[in-house]
């Protein structure tokens, strides 16, 4: 991927190395360490990503904190893979803001917080371990980049188009915030509706995500040219190794649908082909398709 050609964001805050979680403070509704703890435990069992429970169980208890500004700095210059972040957040940028544009609205850019080790955030603390995510609360995205090593090393997914695909697909979770996507989910969450499972509304949310970053994909691409053979590939491996039922399948050895969060792999490559083709976010409506 010939990502160096891509417009730089300004929207990227280093907090790596800082001796600091960025965030919010505490107090308030804030869960203590042992109820963080027992989520984390029980989402484990249950196959689920700790930080989605942490966030569910905060807004159910009314313990959503108000976020803080950020206090890091931009990455280093010299910083190469901090560059690559800044790139494609960037892209992410022109494209929504072109998208949101022609509908004559104008696109919010998230900030993109780079951690190491563990941070917090307006929908709870997370550890590196939790993954890339995006929190609705405070409208930013959180990054440890050793996952992109993880992703390589133990999903066996990697490669600079598939880490796009994980970034882009954080950004598609920020544009289904301020097209009210996530308001409708967490108020079925609040009325104690069950969202997970094999064709849940998480699930449903999740493939809109996937497909929204092939949107920008197919949309970026066409502005750059800078994709190379293999590169389309880099990112349907990855959906494939990070869909539901192959995480289930490594972590516990069985598949269990009621317990999907994300998608199977086929669902995962499927919706974000479906972006890719067609550059149309219009065609990212999960929640009416029939078939996921």
């Amino acid at each position: 991927m010939k990502w160096k050609g891509g417009q730089r964001s300004d929207n990227v805050v280093d907090v790596r190395g800082s001796g600091r979680r960025s965030g919010f403070g505490g107090g308030g509704g804030k869960l203590g360490l042992g109820g963080i703890a027992a989520v984390v435990v029980i989402s484990l069992l249950l196959g689920k990503n700790p930080l989605e429970m942490l966030g569910l169980v905060s807004q159910m208890t009314g313990g959503m904190q108000q976020a803080v500004p950020q206090e890091g700095a931009p990455p280093p210059q010299n910083d190469e893979t901090a560059d690559f972040v800044r790139a494609i957040l960037g892209e992410t940028e022109v494209v929504w803001g072109e998208v949101f544009q022609q509908s004559g609205r104008q696109y919010e850019q998230p900030k993109l917080v780079l951690f190491s080790g563990g941070v917090d955030s307006a929908c709870g603390s997370a550890s590196s371990a939790s993954g890339p995510f995006y929190c609705p609360g405070d409208h930013q995205v959180y990054l440890d980049m050793s996952f992109f090593n993880d992703m390589q090393q133990r999903l066996g997914g990697g490669g600079d188009f598939a880490y796009a695909y994980v970034i882009a697909h954080e950004v598609g979770h920020h544009v289904q915030t301020l097209m009210g996507v996530s308001d409708k989910v967490n108020q079925a969450r609040r009325a104690g509706k069950n969202v997970q499972g094999d064709g849940g509304l998480l699930v449903r949310q999740e493939l809109q995500a996937d497909c929204l970053a092939g949107v920008w994909a197919n949309r970026s691409e066409k502005k750059l040219q800078w994709l190379e053979t293999g590169d389309v590939e880099e990112a349907l491996n990855t959906a494939t190794a990070i869909g539901d039922d192959r995480l289930q399948k490594q972590s516990q050895g069985t598949v269990v649908p009621d317990a999907f969060s994300h998608g199977t792999s086929e669902q995962r490559v499927r919706w974000f082909r479906a972006g890719f083709e067609s550059g149309d976010p219009n065609v990212c409506d999960t929640f009416k398709a029939a078939r996921l």
